[in-house]
């Protein structure tokens, strides 16, 4: 508990899924919770709350996808604070879809805000960092980071360049005081699939195919705290995630029978597009 007490926390995606369970359970283990969202009146709805059971919070606005909002962000809190203790960037999005409906402008998209909004996020918090010599920069990736996804390629990519960026500089960041995580989770009641932009499928019969029980955003929440307080270079989680991550490494083609279930389940409720009929 008193691991986070007192520390400055900004949490990107902080008013909404993971992200609000991690503002939360940061607000009660005594951290200055800076709810970072571009929704902000979510943003401020969380953060009245954690005050309200007694903590500290600050709702901010951020685009993670404009640098110059992220910069702002990490800039401003810095100037309040006098200091970054831990650099949560959570947000994110998907696009789930057969590869061959997917166009460009959904590849920006998930790439602007999953790995530019990292890549913003995590430069601008390390510049501080290096600057106060500690400081704990925390990425959120996913299991689709580790292993194939197939139906949601964009995002695998995203996920899959976080982990690489992540392991490479804390590599490059400990000699300096700084600690690198990446979060590495499976299936959790985050909300991103109800989110998601679903592309010639229903949504309810893709939801209805996800093959695990999904995780509690709140147990999700204590499971990343509890990984950055051991300073795990990977946190993956649940039990369904780390067991594929082993069978991933032990021999990657005994997952390949599942991606083709995945995706052919997929395309069984796929709807047809025109060049197609």
């Amino acid at each position: 508990m008193k691991f986070f007490m007192g520390k400055i926390a900004v949490v990107t995606g902080g008013a909404s899924g993971i992200g609000l369970a991690l503002c939360d359970e940061l607000g009660a283990r005594g951290s200055v919770v800076v709810v970072a969202d571009i929704n902000m009146e979510g943003a401020q709805r969380v953060a009245s709350g954690i005050c309200r059971r007694g903590g500290r919070a600050y709702a901010k606005h951020v685009d993670v996808s404009d640098k110059n909002s992220v910069d702002s962000l990490i800039d401003n809190t810095f100037a309040e604070h006098q200091r970054l203790d831990y650099m949560f960037n959570n947000a994110g999005i998907s696009v789930t879809g057969d590869a061959r409906d997917l166009r460009l402008d959904h590849w920006r998209r998930v790439i602007d805000v999953n790995l530019w909004g990292v890549i913003y996020g995590t430069t601008a918090a390390y510049a501080i960092m290096i600057g106060q010599g500690a400081g704990h920069i925390v990425n959120t990736a996913s299991m689709a980071g580790l292993i194939a996804f197939p139906t949601n390629i964009p995002y695998s990519t995203t996920k899959h360049a976080v982990v690489g960026l992540s392991q490479s500089l804390r590599a490059e960041a400990a000699d300096l005081g700084i600690k690198v995580s990446v979060v590495c989770p499976g299936y959790i009641q985050s909300g991103i699939y109800q989110a998601a932009t679903m592309l010639n499928v229903p949504r309810e019969r893709v939801l209805a195919m996800i093959p695990f029980r999904l995780m509690d955003t709140a147990q999700a929440a204590r499971r990343i705290l509890h990984g950055v307080a051991r300073n795990q270079a990977v946190i993956v989680f649940p039990s369904h995630a780390r067991f594929l991550w082993w069978l991933y490494r032990l021999n990657a083609s005994l997952l390949g029978p599942l991606g083709s279930k995945v995706i052919r389940d997929f395309r069984s409720v796929r709807t047809a597009t025109r060049a197609e009929k």
